[in-house]
């Protein structure tokens, strides 16, 4: 029985330091954005919202599978750090949102993975992720391209080779 709770303490320990990388050692309500950008570098993304807070997105790419969106109160403090490449952050995002609620929900999409179908006047935007159960997906928002509203979203999990589609959250 001793082995198995050996076993099971690593991959707590693992999955906790899995978690945490790529945020460095930023502690909400002391870190300054000055703090932030030292560790995770210029935002890919950033906008204010009307109460003066201050949001940043992080991609992890282009093969990352996290974009980290970092919140600074209206004072420049670091309020949370979060990947916001999950499944409930994904479940958010519905018909008829617009591009700019898309991106403040998830950051940008990964450009070389933005194609436009002319057929269809669909734009798609895709983020790789890893799931609940560490297998590598990409995540798809596919818009109406004439008026740059959601139609619809969808998951597919990447065909791979020998075991290659693991992935840590």
């Amino acid at each position: 029985m001793a082995p198995m709770k050996n076993v099971s303490w690593l991959l707590l320990v693992a999955t906790v330091l899995g978690a945490c990388a790529g945020v460095g050692n930023l502690v909400p309500g002391e870190a300054q954005v000055a703090d932030v950008q030292r560790v995770l570098g210029e935002p890919a993304l950033s906008w204010r919202d009307a109460d003066g807070s201050t949001h940043l997105a992080y991609p992890r790419g282009p093969m990352g599978y996290q974009t980290f969106m970092v919140q600074l109160d209206p004072a420049g403090k670091l309020r949370s750090v979060e990947n916001v490449l999950d499944t409930a952050h994904f479940a958010a995002i519905a018909p008829g949102m617009d591009e700019q609620q898309v991106l403040h929900a998830l950051g940008p999409p990964q450009p070389a993975w933005t194609v436009y179908f002319k057929a269809r006047d669909e734009l798609a935007w895709e983020w790789r992720y890893c799931d609940d159960w560490h297998a590598a997906n990409r995540f798809d928002v596919l818009f109406d391209a004439t008026t740059g509203t959601v139609r619809s979203t969808l998951s597919v999990r990447e065909t791979c080779r020998n075991d290659a589609c693991w992935c840590a959250r």
